[in-house]
């Protein structure tokens, strides 16, 4: 019964995390996303259907475009870095 807890969590997370994410990219096609970000756009199609994506990418994901990993993964605090 814990187990199924925990896989529900960690699917709404994903779900939650793959919002944010679309929110971050807008109205721009994954692919000019992509470019932008200095990613292939294969990439961002996985990570907006599910896959975590690496810290590397996080991490410039949060420089380019002035966003909180907290918010970005957790939905915690605000989207933009103070």
């Amino acid at each position: 019964m814990r187990r199924t807890r925990t896989r529900k969590k960690n699917v709404s997370a994903r779900v939650a995390f793959v919002k944010r994410l679309q929110k971050v990219r807008g109205r721009r096609s994954q692919a000019q996303f992509a470019r932008e970000v200095g990613v292939f756009q294969q990439n961002i199609n996985r990570y907006e259907h599910g896959t975590l994506p690496h810290v590397d990418f996080l991490i410039t994901l949060a420089q380019k475009e002035d966003v909180s990993i907290d918010w970005l993964l957790l939905g915690k605090g605000t989207r933009e870095l103070r």
